[in-house]
């Protein structure tokens, strides 16, 4: 089984305290915890959307972008843990039927 990709693509927000890149941060910290419930069964890629590999966005898409296997899981406002579990494990379910 081929893990399944889950991709955030965001970009570094500018404010009077300089440039933050909390959205790589929380890619980061939403790694791990994926990391820990699914091991190897889940690859988390983070794109800044300047960064050359970025997959192309789908028209009318809002940042932070999460795409699972490449299909838009939610584009805009948070990003949501539990949504993302959800949504892998009915993909490992559904690989297993």
């Amino acid at each position: 089984m081929h893990p399944i990709p889950v991709q955030i693509i965001a970009a570094p927000i500018a404010c009077q305290e300089g440039v933050k890149d909390a959205w790589r941060d929380t890619a980061r910290w939403l790694a791990a915890q994926l990391q820990a419930r699914f091991g190897d069964q889940v690859l988390v890629q983070y794109f800044d959307l300047f960064d050359p590999a970025c997959p192309p966005l789908p028209a009318g898409a809002l940042l932070p972008l999460v795409l699972i296997q490449s299909e838009v899981l939610s584009s805009g406002g948070k990003i949501s843990l539990p949504a993302i579990r959800r949504k892998i494990q009915t993909l490992m379910e559904q690989e297993k039927a």
